[in-house]
């Protein structure tokens, strides 16, 4: 679907509300005041989850945006990335068939902070290279939660004094459920069957609230429990990139294709060479997780005037993950890789992509791996708030974090078909055809041997810990004003290790008759992927379990040995980061009338001051030593929100801020990390004198709130970026990074070849600019059932013009380009139809293409991810007052994760995870 129409589909629906819009406001300026003299409706639902947010964000000071629970432990959507993405200027990335980081205003997840129950939280999950892979970053993944374990969601666009820093994006705010919010004894369950329509599984769900106050309503408890397995497929193909014909010493001698000679097949200039994709395989990963949260909460009022709440929040996040794959090494190996390939014949299109090529002595690879994961988040904090008298009160809050990643059991086995004739690709279908040229189900084709074929063993965890602490205090100056001062304290610490073997091809030659003994057929591949003619659908793999019952691969001796530090491909998985924040804060609330018009909101001043320290393995002389790097930083962050309310129903908004993000926790470390997996060669390292992202902002917005529960709003918004973090990739030989060779024994790979190396650091920034506009209404003004209908939708607009370096160098040349996660156009919309019983709505999300590098690798100029439409819907029926039935469906058009690299968009991902059904029943007690 092309960019205008996927526009186009949440357009209609907000060019039908708009006039509908106006429609009554017309008919409501032509109403007497008798007439509106009609008995209080009251709300429930969604209806009244929409009624909520726009109500928090009418008596707001600065630009916010909420979305609240529809009912008790009922949120709109199951994952609170998707129901953050109703917000305006909100956009998400999804992992595993959910929603996993989101951005805002095209400023991506290591932008934007997260708080719960108003602490700073980070949590962390694991990836496939498809979606990212493990979060080492300091983005928070919001699918390790349950979306019933909380009530509100609340993003704050602009920034005031008392929010801590480290956010240019917005600081998101969830919170649970409390038991002072129910003024009666509450309990409440919920059970639900999951099914995927491309794993073909059923999988259960169940949620749980219950609370009660005592003594005349002092002391209060509340426990909410969410408990989820899922089972989901991603099939695809991929191509690790596309590189130019001269790279990896170029094709055979005896390579053909019509029209071009020799020289042009393996030109090295990537701005006339011929490009082809680099590993072209398909794939499978097969994910089954299981999720249990559990929150807790404590209230004590022991007077009117004293408050104090103690809050714990627990979740697991187990998963394991099974990968099945088909691809080859011929094309980016070097020696007797891609030089002993031959081109029998190919086709170049007008971009210079080898699109259709049938090759000899191609090395193709099957290969089979298994991830156990594991995330386990915990946080407990208290907060108190008293009152000493009508002018003056304080509070406190202190808490502590953790987010525990671990991927204890992370293992791939690879089976080999070296010299291979006849294979053949067709990239003429965004789905390519890879004709492998043999039988690739019989396992006496495959081979297993010692110094090609791979053992990889690779468990790593990564530990991130917050503790932080704050006191404030809050004076009535007079009824307009009040002054505001705190001090908060926040320490966090990040720690990774890794374990490997110290060779991954040293294994044991297989005979046929022992490979057949350890393998299995793969099969099934391809349901509703559109599959071309050609394509296997099933292939040899290795059967794990066999190989690693018979191979006692896990016995941590001889050749299955695990390394740590003293192990040059794992050293670099060491590092710790620490990080203390202290900040002091004063701000001026007004809340009057000036120049004839109410107004309210906030001029602040921060100052915050930083300590960071970290290790890491890095080259000193021809050694490789732990080093450790230390630095401290301040800074003022100046804020100032206005609200003026032009009418009881027109509010203009403006909003000005410095503001900082710091750089990404695995930035910081002065170590550097090599990894080797198959002909992917790669060195990583930090920079621990990176300087954080700042960024002066402003904002204005026109609201217009019509009546209870619709909104009309324009908002402006603008951002200055005097420097941001970029990660700059280079080509560069091994034997010009200045490491000790040592590094490579039992590796294979020579000294003269190309690593793909990034190195974050400073550039000079640049702009960011856009707007967005939300239209929310009740249809309740039209006859008969439809006034049970209403809309909500936005749309956001974001363009940004950064400089972006090529080199390290001083004096190279620079890349203008829109900054990396940015996407200029996002639309969403909802159509919702609801009655005292029945409930149902439908929603779109559209995001248009985004860049992930800048620039490219491999003579690609740029790195990104295609546009992608989603559209979900709910339903419900509520059979008694207390039993409710709910159906809900996730991604209802089976959207394509579609990655690429270069503007000319060759194809680098492209993928599917189906559709996602729940149906349950809800019981209110």
């Amino acid at each position: 679907m092309h960019t205008s129409m996927r526009l186009m589909t949440c357009a209609s629906i907000s060019a039908i509300a708009w006039s509908l819009a106006a429609g009554m406001a017309s008919a409501q300026e032509s109403t007497s005041p008798a007439d509106t003299a009609v008995e209080e409706v009251v709300v429930t639902g969604y209806r009244a989850s929409l009624a909520n947010a726009i109500s928090a964000k009418r008596l707001a000071k600065g630009v916010t945006d909420s979305i609240k629970a529809e009912d008790i432990a009922d949120f709109p959507d199951l994952n609170l990335a998707e129901s953050l993405q109703r917000i305006p200027g909100v956009a998400i990335t999804r992992a595993n068939g959910e929603g996993r980081q989101i951005s805002v205003r095209g400023l991506g997840s290591e932008y934007t902070r997260v708080r719960i129950n108003g602490m700073e939280a980070m949590a962390t999950t694991g990836g496939t290279n498809n979606s990212g892979g493990t979060n080492r970053s300091r983005g928070f993944d919001f699918n390790v939660f349950a979306s019933e374990l909380f009530n509100s969601l609340t993003v704050r666009k602009s920034a005031s004094a008392d929010v801590e820093e480290g956010s240019l994006g917005a600081t998101v705010d969830l919170d649970t459920a409390r038991p002072f919010d129910y003024r009666k004894p509450t309990l409440v369950i919920s059970a639900q069957g999951s099914y995927n329509d491309l794993a073909r599984d059923v999988k259960p769900r169940f949620t749980a609230l219950a609370s009660r106050t005592w003594a005349d309503g002092k002391i209060g408890a509340l426990v909410s429990v969410a408990y989820e397995k899922r089972h989901l497929f991603e099939e695809g193909a991929n191509t690790t990139r596309w590189a130019f014909g001269g790279a990896s010493g170029g094709f055979n001698a005896a390579s053909t294709i019509n029209g071009l000679t020799l020289a042009q097949i393996n030109e090295t200039d990537t701005s006339k060479a011929i490009f082809h994709p680099r590993t072209p395989g398909y794939i499978r990963y097969d994910f089954n997780t299981e999720r249990l949260g559990i929150t807790g909460s404590l209230q004590f009022r022991p007077t009117v005037d004293t408050l104090l709440t103690l809050d714990v929040l627990a979740s697991t996040s187990d998963g394991v993950r099974d990968e099945f794959n088909l691809g080859n090494l011929s094309f980016t190996r070097t020696g007797a890789g891609k030089p002993a390939t031959i081109i029998r014949s190919g086709t170049v299109d007008a971009n210079r992509n080898l699109i259709k090529g049938v090759f000899d002595n191609v090395d193709i690879r099957t290969q089979a791996a298994h991830d156990e994961l594991s995330t386990k988040f915990r946080q407990i904090s208290l907060t108190g708030e008293h009152h000493f008298s009508d002018k003056l009160k304080g509070g406190f809050s202190v808490g502590h974090a953790s987010s525990k990643f671990n991927n204890p059991v992370s293992t791939i086995i690879t089976f080999d078909r070296i010299d291979s004739k006849n294979y053949s690709w067709d990239f003429t279908s965004r789905l390519p055809t890879l004709n492998q040229g043999f039988d690739t189900t019989n396992p006496a084709n495959w081979s297993m041997t010692n110094g090609t074929s791979e053992v990889r063993l690779r468990p790593n965890s990564v530990d991130n810990t917050f503790t932080s602490g704050k006191v404030f205090g809050v004076y009535e100056l007079n009824e307009a004003l009040s002054l505001k001062a705190g001090v908060d304290y926040r320490e966090f610490e990040y720690e990774s290790q890794g374990r490997r073997r110290r060779s991954e091809t040293q294994i044991n030659t297989l005979s046929a008759a022992d490979l057949a003994d350890v393998s299995t057929v793969f099969s099934g591949f391809g349901r509703n992927l559109n599959l071309p003619a050609g394509n296997a659908t099933g292939w040899v793999v290795p059967d794990l379990n066999k190989f690693i019952s018979k191979y006692n691969i896990y016995c941590n001796c001889g050749i299955y040995e695990l390394t740590g530090v003293e192990n040059s491909s794992a050293r670099g998985e060491f590092r710790t980061i620490t990080e203390k924040n202290t900040g002091f804060y004063a701000q001026l609330d007004y809340n009057k009338e000036m120049f004839g018009l109410p107004m309210r909101g906030d001029v602040g001043l921060r100052y915050v001051k930083t300590d960071q320290a970290s290790t890491g393995y890095t080259a000193v002389g021809s050694s490789i030593e732990l080093v450790t790097a230390e630095r401290k930083y301040n800074t003022l962050l100046p804020s100032a929100n206005l609200a003026i309310d032009v009418t009881d129903q027109f509010v203009i908004r403006a909003a000005a801020a410095k503001t900082i993000a710091r750089p990404s926790i695995q930035a910081l470390s002065p170590g550097g990390d090599i990894s080797i997996q198959g002909g992917n060669r790669s060195f990583s390292r930090g920079n621990p004198d990176i300087k954080p992202t700042e960024s002066k902002n402003l904002d204005l917005s026109f609201e217009w709130y019509p009546d209870n529960g619709s909104v009309v709003a324009v908002g402006l918004f603008y951002k200055n970026i005097s420097t941001f973090v970029q990660s700059l990739r280079q080509d560069i030989p091994f034997n010009q990074l200045g490491l000790p060779s040592a590094l490579l024994d039992g590796t294979g790979v020579q000294g003269s070849e190309l690593f793909l190396v990034s190195q974050p650091v400073n550039t000079a920034g640049g702009e960011l600019k856009g707007f967005e506009v939300n239209l929310q209404k009740n249809f309740d003004f039209l006859p008969g059932f439809l006034k049970n209908f209403g809309v909500q939708t936005n749309y956001t607009y974001v363009d940004s013009d950064m400089e972006y370096l090529t080199s390290t160098t001083p004096g190279a040349p620079t890349v203008n380009q829109t900054l990396v996660g940015l996407s200029k156009h996002a639309a969403n919309a909802t159509l919702y139809y609801e009655t005292e019983r029945f409930s149902i709505r439908g929603s779109v999300a559209y995001r248009q293409g985004y860049l992930t590098q800048v620039p490219g690798s491999e003579g690609n100029d740029v790195q990104g991810t295609n546009s992608t439409t989603n559209f979900d819907m709910s339903a419900s029926y509520n059979v008694t007052d207390k039993l409710k039935l709910t159906f809900e469906g996730i991604n209802l058009s089976d959207e394509i994760n579609d990655q690429y690299v270069d503007s000319s968009n060759r194809m680098s991902v492209y993928s599917h995870t189906g559709r996602q059904f729940f149906v349950g029943l809800r019981y209110q007690f």
